[in-house]
């Protein structure tokens, strides 16, 4: 469960806009962060608190494939994102990562800039706090809520394997 301050985004935000290609030489998630959605909000990276909900339209997170755009997102303090719909490659990055992302085309119409937002990852359960309009999200399949819950792909193999 998530509450947060939403940042409000449009349709095709691509990975270059999520971290600029210029920023890509430095693999510290922190430095990645401080980059964030600069060249669509250059104030976001100083605004962002820890909790805070992404929202975005349709095709978030299309262009390259780069892993960086989710890891700027999560390491900005972003909680999670809620779309219209994802590209696959940055979708399964992110799930890749541990970070939750969910689709819900209804909420990321309705929700505004600016909404207080709790999110329920167990069951998909979005509420707009500011509106009190509650949204149902796709939850995720019991082996995506696993690799998220144990904070990405990689430590959830490790259990896996020391089970």
């Amino acid at each position: 469960m998530s509450t947060g301050t939403v940042f409000k985004f449009g349709d095709n935000i691509d990975t270059d806009v999520i971290i600029p290609a210029r920023y890509l030489n430095n693999p510290d998630p922190q430095a990645l962060a401080s980059h964030c959605m600069e060249d669509i909000d250059a104030s976001f990276a100083g605004k962002v608190q820890a909790g805070d909900i992404m929202v975005g339209g349709w095709n978030f997170g299309c262009g390259s494939s780069r892993e960086h755009a989710p890891i700027s997102i999560q390491a900005s303090g972003v909680r999670c994102v809620i779309a219209a719909s994802f590209a696959r490659i940055f979708y399964r990055n992110s799930i890749n990562i541990g970070f939750p992302i969910l689709e819900c085309p209804e909420a990321a119409q309705e929700i505004a800039s600016g909404d207080q937002v709790r999110v329920d990852f167990d069951s998909g359960v979005i509420v707009d706090e500011t509106t009190g309009k509650t949204y149902q999200a796709t939850a995720f399949p019991p082996f995506i809520k696993g690799i998220i819950d144990q904070g990405g792909l990689l430590p959830y193999l490790k259990a896996q394997l020391d089970a």
